[in-house]
């Protein structure tokens, strides 16, 4: 059972926990004392008409009910802090956990699974652990003490009790056997809820525009539909085996009153006796119905912890070297090295020795068609993938022997998908670069060609942008995930079809002023418009995974046919040939 970890938050709580149980003992212990000192009120006091008595024992019992009281207000207060606070530090490691997984682990897990273990997981460890601390742990206390003050109150009236117990053991045993395998189904029942709206809420804009809504509906529907009917089947369970329980234990309580009613009329008990033996087997009955319902939320909790545990026993892919190599002072220098790649979930390369080079300054083009492997390439550089065979060097050191940090530091990535975070513009830019200057975000944009369309705006680089950027069309945030990248100052430049939402001529001006204000660094550029690369120092050419061809473009034209088959289709169509 992948749940060792949950150790280290015990040790951190340990101390907490342990005194909000002391607190929840003494104030069981008063639970358990006031049926005695009932009855000894009824036969003592009552049945011989001594009201000094009545009302001293009477003030007794209000003490203890006082003090209980108090007990439980320190034990809600422990257990709030503890339970919060064990909740938030798991689900923080959870996260960060998460962050340093390399891609092969997020498609693993798939990010839907992920977000259910972050909060439903996380939630339903947290609720048990807190309810440990108020009354899963006071159940089992409450019902042995029961049984011992009946057994010290009446031995032969408490073998019910004794008769009782073993009957209502089998039956939570069964209920535990049967019920855990449904609630792990309900856990990944839920996943695929999560994964159904979140991909729903991604693509809106495009369900919208296909008007998929009838669509959309149905796929919600089937999962959620599942995720309730294997939801109704664990609470068939729990609905069947509760009155099981109750009636196992309210038998006993009718033999208690049957047996302590002759008993009664033959003298050979007190009417008091019988009272608190019968509160004894309330609480009895109490606490093997709250230890019903412990055992299922042990059983989800269990599930749950099961699942987070495969999170954190996850082997990250990407392991980092234990004495890197740096390259603080290094110039940008690409290679790639015979190298292939194939994806954990497939047998087939899809990367094929790919071998080449750029140089600082240099810009390197790929062209291909899609599905030829140009971003699973680019993916490769800041490991976010490690390459099956071959090398990848940056200035003469492979990635693999460089600190994940300082690699990604030199590298800047502006990817297919333009993605903004909610905030203002400017921080968005200042992603790049946090400590850069409000002068250093407005040149950036300006070499974007983003700050015409900033200043526009009445709160300019303070305006505030939606979750994803919502408030900008798709050519404004890829001008604006441009300047984000441009800001870092990157040694590597890793443009990924970064302009396919922009005209021709912003364009132009985008790559012009890349050229002036990236001298020295070394640029990739992956495009789908032959226009894009048609300028750039060198470009590679991919076809299935390999490298059909290399060259500036009036080499690739004269000898490359995978290379003239993209020009003809695309120039002879009518799209604009910026060389006339």
């Amino acid at each position: 059972m992948n749940t060792g970890y949950l150790s280290k938050y015990i040790n951190r709580y340990k101390k907490q926990f342990s005194i909000g149980l002391t607190f929840l003992i003494l104030e069981t212990m008063g639970d358990l004392i006031q049926p005695t000192i009932m009855s000894r009120i009824i036969d003592n006091g009552v049945r011989q008409g001594d009201m000094n008595y009545v009302l001293k024992l009477g003030g007794l019992m209000l003490l203890v009910t006082a003090l209980g009281a108090a007990c439980a207000v320190v034990r809600n207060i422990v257990s709030s802090k503890v339970s919060q606070s064990f909740g938030a530090d798991l689900r923080e490691d959870l996260y960060i956990k998460i962050q340093g997984f390399s891609f092969d682990n997020i498609d693993e897990f798939q990010d839907a699974s992920l977000i259910t273990r972050l909060t439903n997981d996380v939630n339903q460890i947290q609720n048990f652990s807190h309810g440990m601390m108020r009354v899963f742990v006071k159940a089992p206390v409450l019902g042995l003490g029961a049984i011992v003050m009946a057994f010290l109150l009446n031995p032969k009236m408490s073998l019910i009790l004794l008769g009782v117990v073993p009957v209502v053991g089998i039956v939570i045993a069964i209920n535990l056997k049967i019920s855990y395998p449904i609630f792990t189904r309900i856990q990944k029942a839920l996943d695929k809820v999560n994964g159904v709206m979140r991909e729903y809420l991604a693509g809106i804009r495009v369900v919208k525009a296909f008007n998929r809504f009838n669509y959309e509906r149905e796929r919600f529907r089937t999962v959620n539909r599942d995720l309730k009917d294997i939801t109704l089947k664990g609470m068939r369970i729990v609905a069947v085996f509760n009155p099981l329980v109750a009636l196992a234990v309210n038998i006993g309580i009718v033999l208690v009153l049957w047996i302590g009613g002759l008993r009664v009329n033959v003298g050979n008990m007190e009417v008091g006796k019988i009272m608190a033996f019968i509160n004894y087997m309330t609480q009895v009955l109490f606490g093997l119905m709250i230890m019903t319902r412990v055992l299922n939320m042990l059983i989800r909790a269990k599930a749950s912890a099961e699942r987070i545990g495969e999170v954190f026993e996850a082997e990250n892919s990407i392991l980092p070297m234990d004495n890197p190599i740096s390259i603080n002072n290094g110039k940008g220098r690409l290679e790639f090295e015979n190298v292939y790649f194939k994806y954990h979930s497939s047998g087939k390369y899809v990367l094929e020795d790919i071998d080449f080079s750029a140089n600082p300054g240099e810009t390197v083009a790929i062209i291909g068609s899609t599905g030829s492997g140009k971003s699973t390439l680019i993916n490769l550089i800041p490991r976010f993938y490690d390459v099956i065979k071959g090398k990848i060097k940056i200035d003469d050191i492979d990635v693999r022997d460089i600190s994940l940090d300082e690699l990604r530091e030199k590298i800047a990535i502006v990817p297919q998908k333009a993605l903004l975070f909610t905030g203002s513009i400017k921080d968005n830019i200042k992603w790049g670069n946090e400590k850069a200057t409000d002068e250093e975000v407005e040149k950036v944009a300006k070499i974007a060609q983003a700050h015409d369309f900033v200043k526009s705006f009445n709160e300019g680089y303070d305006i505030y942008l939606g979750q994803g950027g919502v408030n900008l069309s798709g050519g404004q945030k890829q001008r604006i995930s441009i300047a984000r990248a441009l800001i870092k100052k990157p040694a590597i430049l890793i443009l990924d079809d970064s302009t396919s939402a922009v005209d021709l001529i912003t364009e132009r001006n985008i790559r012009k002023g890349l050229k002036e204000y990236l001298k020295d660094t070394t640029t990739i550029l992956i495009a789908q418009r032959i226009t894009s690369v048609m300028d750039a120092d060198k470009i590679l050419v991919m076809d299935k995974g390999k490298i059909v061809g290399m060259g500036a473009h009036e080499e690739l034209m004269k000898a490359c046919e995978v290379y003239q088959d993209i020009y003809h289709s695309q120039i002879g169509k009518g799209a604009l040939d910026l060389d006339a």
